[in-house]
This record gives C-alpha cells, structure tokens and sequence, in this order.
C-alpha cells in the first residue's frame, strides 16, 4: 500500500494522463509523466515530467528509479518498454494486457479461447490473403489494421468483393484483420476495476454513440437490450481481468445482438467512455485505477443519479464551452490543447443527474 507522497510514474502524456494524475493529486500522491512529446497535457498538472524516448533505457531507468509504482494512459505504449521498467519498478497493470490489445488478432483468439462471441474475423497477412478471407467471412465486412489504430484510424469498410483493392490501399498495405459486420442494436462498455488482491467491482454500461469512428455520447440509463446484456459482458471482463491477473481499470466495447453481447475490442486503460464516472459516480474510474495500483482499497464504482450524459467536445466543439459553462447541470473539462483540428478530442462535458438543456427543478 503506497503512503502518500509516493510517486506513481504515467508513461503517456495525454489527457487521460492528465485525469489519472488529478485523481492521484486528491489522494495525496505526486505523479511523474513520461513522454516522447515536449508538449504534455498530462505535465501541466503533475509535479514531474521526463521527456524521452520509449527505448532511451538509460532515461527509463531513471524514471523507474524516481517512481514507486508506475501504469500508462495509453494502449500504443511499446511493450518493450514497459518489460523494461518492470526489471525496476512495480508496472500495474503489467505487459500481457498491452501486449495483446496491441494485436488484434491476439486480441479475438484470446477472447474467443476464453468462450467469448466475437464477430466472425481471419487473418489478411497480405494482398492475396484478403481474397481468401473475402470468401470466408464475406461481404460486407471491414478490415482493420492488426497493430495501430483508433477513433476509426486504420480501417476501411468492404460493402463488396470488389471494394478489397481500394480497402487495401486505404489501411497502407498492412498486416489486417478482416471482421465480418454484426447487426446489433446499440454498442456499449463495460468498465471493471481490479485491485492487486483480486477484487472485481464494475460501472454501470453506457450506451455508446459514435460518429465517423470516434466516440460523441455515452450515456445512461442504457437501453434494456444492454441491460438484459449486462451480466454476460461483466462475465466475460471478469474472466480477462483474471487471466491477465490484471490489476487497475479494464474497458471491453461489445455490441448488443439477438444473440447476445459480441465482444469488440479491449483497452487496458481508462476509457472515454467511462468519463462520464467523475461527476456520475461515487468513485470514478480515475480515482480507482489510482486505488488499484496503489494497493488502496476499492471505492465504490455505484452511479450516483440519472440520466447521465458525456458528451465528447470534438475539434470546433470545443467553440461550446462558455455556452456549455452557462448550463448549471453541466460539468466541463477542458483538456488544454491548443492546436484545434478535425477529429481531436479537445475535452467532454457530463451532465450527472439531469439531461443536457434540462433547467433546474
């Protein structure tokens, strides 16, 4: 169990950085960031920042030396990295994790040997494997770069045979992953903490709106289709969470179907979705994943009210803000980037308890 004043070290320097080492502040830690980029959002609001690169070994051991625990905000982190600093330090939650939502296919057939449902996928190593994939999976379908990638990046959609030209071009002619499509109802996550003795506790799942690939609302109550859903999906989480013997918080994207929760994809880290915990929940998933890796007990990940509303301030959403400061139910953070461009998450606001325009009773 770290005393306050322990440092906890964050490789990434981003704004889920930046929210990790505000909850770690509330609880009396100090936070060093660790970051190839001379701009960190991140830094801004920790007391200590190293700017380097993720295979500088000799600055790795110093950071791992200056740090009592340290976790990333990110999936993309090199693993290497991340086995190296464990040769010094306590990393929560460890590389098996990173290692296999950095793969994708990794990623389905870990969750499939579990006896998890995920969408029909086989493997496109190249050009020629598209094809045969095509006529295995078939159309439409979409392909998806195995490594890299997010918020709708390295991806194309095949409505037919035909299109595998343009969809190979488009993800740059790298190793993929072609999945079959899934007809669902509506997507939702499920958010779990672990603590380092094995304790589970889980957020209420949002419904998740996305548009042009990158997240726009999540909000509950979710639908019933999610909640008679629920359970199963925690399942599942569960049984990653306890294989990977993972400690801090997990995030699964499934897809509500008639044929119940369809696995998408995992991140091993705090999640956009869960934003909405900081004003809506007891315990938000910032302040757990803090708890977790600490060794601190658990906080309660209970929802607070309803409805709840996060909404994602997208490139010139940002604009909003003072309109959205003039609503008493909204909560606005702001993550102080400053170059605006289309398709970067520039900050979100909550409404915790009411729906967003809604006027005080």
């Amino acid at each position: 169990m770290l005393p306050p004043g322990a440092t906890i070290g964050i490789l990434g320097g981003g704004q889920l950085g930046r929210m990790l080492g505000l909850a770690a502040a509330q609880l009396g830690f100090k936070v060093h960031i660790y970051a190839p980029d001379a701009e960190s959002v991140a830094a801004e609001v920790t007391a200590h920042h190293s700017q380097a690169a993720w295979d500088d070994e000799p600055r790795l051991a110093a950071f791992a030396a200056a740090c009592d625990v340290v976790t990333f905000e990110f999936e993309n982190v090199p693993v290497d990295t991340v086995r190296f600093l464990a040769g010094h330090v306590a990393v929560r939650p460890g590389a098996l994790g990173l290692e296999i939502a950095q793969d994708r296919l990794a990623e389905k057939r870990f969750v499939v040997d579990l006896g998890g449902r995920t969408a029909p996928f086989a493997p496109v190593p190249d050009r020629a494997a598209l094809d045969a994939a095509l006529a295995e999976i078939g159309a439409p379908a979409i392909l998806k770069t195995v490594r890299m990638g997010y918020d709708g990046k390295g991806q194309a959609r095949i409505a037919r045979p035909q299109d595998a030209d343009r969809a190979w071009e488009t993800i740059g002619g790298h190793a993929a992953i072609l999945e079959g499509f899934v007809a669902f109802e509506h997507e939702f996550s499920v958010i779990l903490v672990r603590g380092i003795d094995g304790e589970i506790r889980f957020w209420d799942s949002s419904v998740n709106v996305h548009e042009g690939g990158i997240l726009a609302t999540a909000s509950l109550p979710p639908p019933r289709s999610i909640l008679d859903q629920q359970d199963e999906a925690r399942a599942m989480m569960a049984q990653i969470a306890d294989a990977l013997d993972y400690v801090g918080v997990l995030t699964g994207e499934f897809f509500a179907t008639d044929a119940g929760p369809v696995f998408n994809e995992m991140a091993p880290r705090v999640h956009n979705s869960g934003h909405w915990t900081i004003e809506g929940a007891v315990t938000s998933q910032f302040e757990n994943h803090i708890r977790a890796i600490a060794g601190l007990p658990l906080g309660s990940a209970a929802t607070r009210a309803l409805p709840v509303v996060m909404r994602n301030l997208i490139g010139a959403d940002i604009a909003i803000v003072p309109d959205l400061l003039a609503d008493d139910r909204c909560h606005v953070h702001h993550y102080s980037k400053t170059e605006v461009r289309e398709g970067r998450k520039l900050g979100h606001a909550t409404w915790a308890g009411a729906a967003p325009g809604a006027s005080p009773a």
